[in-house]
């Protein structure tokens, strides 16, 4: 059994996010804590997963094989999942052998590792990328880097209804649209596949635009009317590259808010959204939901001697 018991169903709070150019902008914003789910299972990790472990326990595997970076907050959430569900994990990483972690937490959680190095990291696009490792393990279920794909995406689509269960509480009628940060674009693919044109969603890239985010979203979404989302570069210059405007605007904004962000997804959307706030992108009276992608585990890859590093 890879899928997890029924008595486990992680759910997300929805929190008003407090912040003065906010307030000053007459916007309200909703913080749909994902990181708060789970200790080690967190953000919209396990949403993206879900799907494809439905995938591999119908075709009668016996865990997951996958990709990532020596900061993966996909293998963590997968390795992690593997442990507490009892399947079988292996991961692919990317460039060579070292010890962030990361790496320690997943050899922790019993993940077989093989380092690719990066020429045979790029090639994991090409056909036939999966063909040796279906060889090594024809028990096991290849999962997208990031557990992207169409089932990914699939997997994203209940953030919807996690939000709506939880708006007469919060005592908002409706909302106007959705932030969040993204990197493969999975999980904004699904939300606009769950809102088929009823809110806009709005995606900060934390990649650059080279990276195909955009044609992937498209081509699973489609060109349609309903397909209504937005994607903006708010990569700072690269993946988990930073500098010292967004890390003194977390610092303050964790000050501010009392809310945990990361740098190479949470807090360039934040940051992102706070200028397009401040450009006048939208009106007074505007409601807006918040992914918290989670990710932080992820920050532990950081020192203020290294302020970039391969998530």
């Amino acid at each position: 059994m890879l899928l997890p018991p029924d008595t486990w169903l992680p759910q997300a709070p929805l929190e008003p996010l407090h912040l003065d150019w906010l307030s000053q902008a007459g916007i309200e914003v909703a913080i749909l804590r994902l990181d708060q789910i789970d200790p080690l299972i967190s953000g919209n990790k396990w949403f993206k997963l879900i799907e494809h472990l439905k995938i591999a326990e119908q075709s009668g595997a016996k865990g997951i094989i996958s990709l990532g970076g020596a900061h993966s907050n996909h293998l963590h959430a997968l390795a992690a999942a593997g442990k507490r569900f009892g399947f079988s994990t292996v991961g692919l990483l990317r460039g060579h052998p070292q010890e962030t972690p990361t790496v320690k937490d997943l050899q922790a959680f019993g993940m077989q590792l093989h380092w690719l190095g990066y020429g045979g990291y790029r090639a994991r696009h090409e056909a036939g990328f999966w063909l040796p490792w279906k060889e090594q393990y024809p028990d096991l279920h290849p999962v997208p880097e990031g557990g992207g794909g169409l089932a990914g995406a699939r997997g994203c689509m209940p953030l919807k209804d996690e939000v709506r269960s939880q708006l007469k509480g919060f005592g908002w009628s409706d909302y106007h649209g959705w932030w969040l940060a993204c990197g493969t674009g999975t999980t904004l693919a699904g939300l606009v596949l769950a809102e088929a044109g009823e809110h806009r969603v709005y995606g900060a890239l934390a990649v650059p635009d080279d990276h195909g985010v955009a044609q992937w979203v498209e081509q699973v979404v489609g060109q349609t009317a309903e397909a209504t989302y937005e994607l903006m570069n708010a990569s700072h210059g690269g993946f988990a590259k930073v500098d010292p405007p967004l890390l003194a605007f977390i610092e303050q904004t964790e000050q501010a808010s009392g809310i945990p962000l990361e740098p190479v997804y949470t807090g360039k959307a934040l940051l992102a959204l706070k200028q397009q706030v401040e450009a006048g992108k939208f009106a007074a009276g505007t409601r807006l939901v918040f992914v918290h992608t989670g990710g932080l585990q992820g920050r532990r890859g950081f020192t203020p001697q290294n302020l970039k590093h391969t998530a």
